[in-house]
């Protein structure tokens, strides 16, 4: 059996030892007293009105001793959310089991294992699956939320309180694109419940995560917000309060607290190389829970309004381009055909820089905002045309199922003038199956510019510099009259396989 070890104690009780301590000891304190004799001489003694001044100087920082208390409060309202599906074995899952003739000596191995020999005679069977996470109880008749992904497919969903007591619920409506899902406790309350914040939380403020980590029941973390409008990729409208707080698998759906016991936020997501906490969480902000969950209690859907625009960011490339003193806003790669957008006037290669009076930082926060207005609604667009402001009524729609307005992945715009690209073109009516339209990159250069840009074989350039091009010569010219003019940058409409998007090449400004 291994021993355990203190340290030895005649190490630091060693006359040596001690001498020199006492030595080290008198020495900063003669160090301290000869400091405070030279600023008595300089200023004449410390007067209280400089000491107080020093002391204004420090502003100290209150943690709160305990969070004993606002966990005693909200504990009651936070809850285990258990869920019960029911999943058919894929084919492609099963074992493949070959053709065996009869007589051979493995038809009887397979047959003793119940198998019949081929894979035609194997029968998948549904099994019950099993699932948990957390949520919170809002209103004293039993309403509940907790996470889309919590209960997706689910066939049956329960409840475990505080107390211990399991209880059945329903679903009244889940919305995928915010990963939040609205449930009512079938039996009669009153039931504890939690308020959400009316304020957003600042990054440094405390933070208290509630919620059933692998299956352990109520537990408490707690840390700090670390930052404010995460984009994750998890959809559309990522708008992400990340936190530091542990938190860990079983805990999706649970709140986040504020230290006055309001929920700031729900835990969805987390980053995680283990599937651990490593201290960086994310949830979704109160503001969006209140309007997701209010829409899925009153009609059990939420209908978000839609333009019908494709968008991505605009660099500072492209805005030099199109001659914008700032890279806010959202870049329409395309209008939908019959679209809102389109009715309006919106057309490819304009940039919506702002909505119903307010201006927008990029495409996350227009899709935001045009989701929020709502179906029906009217507002006034205002963008970018043709060199100058423009404004223009538009009428939203209701976002048809899995369309959305959203940005197209980013590209590298750190490349240099288009010669140096390492692609070859041809017209695109040259190449079969690359249209009539446009120019085609029939090769490019794995490790060129144009590859690193994200432009591929296939791609079809459609545009440069607001022109149609037809022919490899187009585009030079392109590039030619954004020299000439000074411009840092010429915008190519590119039609690729995930669709439209534009592409800012630089060029050298003519000197």
């Amino acid at each position: 059996m291994a021993n355990v070890h203190s340290p030895r104690p005649e190490t630091l009780s060693s006359p040596p030892f001690i001498v020199r301590r006492r030595r080290e000891i008198r020495a900063a304190l003669l160090a301290t007293v000869a400091a405070l004799a030279l600023a008595c001489m300089n200023d004449g003694g410390f007067s209280q009105a400089r000491a107080d001044a020093l002391h204004s100087q420090v502003s100290p920082v209150v943690s709160p001793v305990s969070f004993a208390d606002v966990v005693d409060h909200v504990r009651g309202a936070v809850v285990s959310v258990k869920v019960k599906t029911t999943e058919t074995a894929d084919s492609g899952d099963e074992l493949e089991i070959p053709h065996i003739a009869p007589g051979d000596p493995l038809e009887r191995f397979f047959k003793h294992f119940g198998e019949e020999g081929t894979p035609h005679d194997h029968h998948l069977k549904p099994h019950l699956t099993q699932a948990q996470g957390s949520g919170f109880i809002i209103s004293a008749d039993g309403y509940v939320v907790t996470n889309h992904h919590v209960v997706e497919n689910a066939t049956e969903v329960s409840v475990t309180l505080d107390d211990g007591k399991t209880v059945p619920v329903t679903i009244v409506g889940t919305d995928k694109k915010t990963d939040l899902a609205l449930l009512k406790i079938k039996q009669g309350g009153p039931y504890q419940y939690v308020e959400f914040s009316t304020t957003t939380p600042r990054v440094g403020d405390w933070v208290i995560a509630v919620g059933n980590p692998f299956g352990l029941g109520g537990t408490v973390t707690a840390g700090i917000v670390s930052a404010r409008g995460r984009d994750i990729g998890a959809g559309p409208y990522d708008d992400f309060l990340q936190i530091d707080a542990p938190v860990n698998r079983g805990n999706s759906g649970g709140p986040t607290f504020n230290t006055q016991g309001q929920v700031v936020g729900i835990n969805t997501a987390i980053f995680s190389p283990s599937g651990g906490s490593v201290g960086i969480g994310f949830a979704v902000p109160a503001e969006t829970v209140k309007t997701v969950i209010a829409a899925l209690q009153d009609k059990g859907v939420v209908a978000r309004g839609w333009i019908g625009v494709q968008i991505q960011p605009v660099t500072a490339e492209i805005a030099d381009s199109l001659g914008l003193k700032s890279n806010k806003g959202a870049l329409v790669a395309e209008a939908q055909p019959n679209s809102p957008a389109s009715a309006a006037g919106i057309k490819s290669g304009d940039v919506i820089l702002g909505i119903d009076g307010g201006r927008i930082d990029g495409p996350r926060d227009l899709a935001r905002r045009v989701a929020a207005l709502g179906p029906g609604k009217k507002a006034n667009l205002i963008y970018w045309h043709d060199g100058s402001e423009k404004t223009a009524p538009v009428k939203l729609g209701s976002l048809p199922d899995d369309k959305e307005a959203r940005a197209n992945p980013g590209m590298s715009q750190d490349n240099n003038a288009f010669s140096g690209l390492g692609l070859t073109l041809a017209p695109a009516s040259s190449v079969e199956g690359a249209g009539s339209h446009g120019v085609v990159v029939s090769d490019i250069d794995s490790d060129g510019m144009a590859a690193q840009k994200g432009l591929q074989i296939g791609d079809v350039i459609l545009e440069a510099g607001g022109h149609a091009v037809n022919q490899p010569a187009d585009v030079s010219a392109a590039l030619a009259e954004a020299k000439k003019a000074n411009r840092k940058a010429v915008l190519l409409r590119v039609k690729g396989a995930e669709g439209t998007h534009f592409v800012a090449i630089e060029v050298k400004p003519a000197s």
